[in-house]
């Protein structure tokens, strides 16, 4: 397998609220999902992390989500595959006229939240959002959750005519079928962080996790997710970034 990329959620402050260390973080990641302004950022904090991606060679992806500004776009929607279709449009091309003011370009695109998610149960929702891909760009590729069998996501992809990558998460205990375990359940998220880094170096050698029923778990990962919304993440992210480093080319 290739090198497995780290990408990190970005741009996520709005008007006078703060949020992450985009500044701390970015030297450390290969690439960059900058929010679009439908959960999260506005034009201006949108320019400054297509302008620090830009300093850092980190490739930028749009984050799209649901229009929930107020619940930072982790509230699942009733909207069609229409909709979902047509807003990921508007907000591929809002951060991609950002991009091109700074001399770049869109490199990906990443759905935020809910709708991340809500695309992973709903074949209706993840072809709105791979036909929104297309439409804009079909030599974008899609980042989303790599599971125990990818194959339906693949099929689709392949039929639409656009690249996948496959994501994974270092810091989140998995089921079964390879999805996420839900917050509310205990373990659901590694908080150690030696278990974080070990959890990152088996997946990016290709080796199983264990999932919550006690099955060896092989999940293909192009991309690493990391967080860096407080110092201890920052340095968690450091880490991993120095251990991939270790690893054979």
């Amino acid at each position: 397998m290739g090198r497995l990329l780290l990408n990190c959620d970005m741009g996520e402050s709005f008007g006078a609220w703060s949020m992450g260390l985009d500044a701390e973080v970015m030297p450390f990641i290969d690439c960059a999902n900058i929010a679009c302004g439908f959960h999260a950022s506005d034009p201006q904090v949108m320019r400054r992390t297509v302008a620090l991606a830009v300093e850092h060679a980190v490739r930028i992806g749009a984050h799209p989500a649901y229009p929930d500004l107020a619940g930072f776009g982790r509230r699942s929607m009733a909207c069609s595959p229409a909709e979902v279709e047509n807003m990921l449009l508007y907000q591929i091309g809002a951060l991609d006229g950002i991009c091109r003011a700074e001399g770049t370009r869109v490199r990906y695109v990443k759905p935020h939240g809910a709708l991340y998610n809500d695309m992973m149960r709903q074949p209706a929702l993840l072809r709105a959002v791979m036909r929104a891909v297309a439409a804009y760009d079909a030599s974008l590729p899609l980042m989303l959750m790599s599971t125990r069998d990818n194959s339906a996501s693949r099929a689709l992809a392949d039929e639409l005519g656009i690249e996948l990558l496959f994501e994974v998460f270092a810091d989140r205990a998995y089921d079964a079928a390879g999805r996420l375990l839900a917050r509310s359940l205990p373990g659901a998220v590694h908080h150690d962080a030696a278990t974080v880094v070990e959890q990152a170096l088996r997946l990016a050698r290709g080796e199983a996790l264990i999932a919550s029923d006690g099955s060896a778990l092989l999940l293909q990962a192009d991309t690493l997710c990391v967080h860096g919304d407080n110092a201890g993440s920052v340095a968690a992210v450091q880490r991993i970034r120095q251990a991939l480093q270790t690893l054979p080319a």
